[in-house]
């Protein structure tokens, strides 16, 4: 039976952003914000939020307990300046901690000491649409 691991990553987040749109609601605010300093404008996708948030769930499935900090750190990117070079910037954390709570509320992952980690409904979740995906291609082949 092929689980998170087994999939290829960007089909899993697709599927999983699809799901999501049921289990947890979009705020208002964020067709209007960047998503970090290091963007110029608020994401083009309607469906960022639910993207966003599938992404954020595999992250925690595969490396957790993750913490926004160190999500922070993942979906930063280059800031272009106009005279020295490139750095590295986070990603807003204000995002990243609505989708967390958004996701505790769903029951699909759960805070601990140590940071959150992702729950048993949380894990069957993915890994039932993980199943779906069996047809596609496996990740490193």
């Amino acid at each position: 039976m092929p689980n998170v691991y087994d999939v290829k990553a960007s089909k899993l987040v697709g599927a999983v952003a699809v799901q999501l749109k049921s289990v947890i609601k979009k705020p208002g605010y964020i067709n209007y914000v960047k998503s970090g300093a290091n963007r110029e404008r608020p994401p083009s996708d309607p469906d960022f939020w639910y993207a966003r948030g599938a992404s954020m769930l595999r992250q925690v499935y595969i490396n957790g307990p993750v913490g926004v900090s160190k999500l922070r750190t993942r979906y930063g990117s280059r800031k272009e300046h106009s005279v020295h070079r490139r750095h590295h910037v986070r990603a807003g954390g204000s995002i990243i901690r609505d989708l967390f709570q958004e996701l505790e509320k769903a029951q699909l992952v759960k805070t601990t000491k140590e940071g959150r980690v992702i729950t048993p409904k949380g894990r069957s979740f993915m890994d039932k649409i993980a199943k779906g995906l069996e047809g596609g291609q496996a990740g490193n082949a």
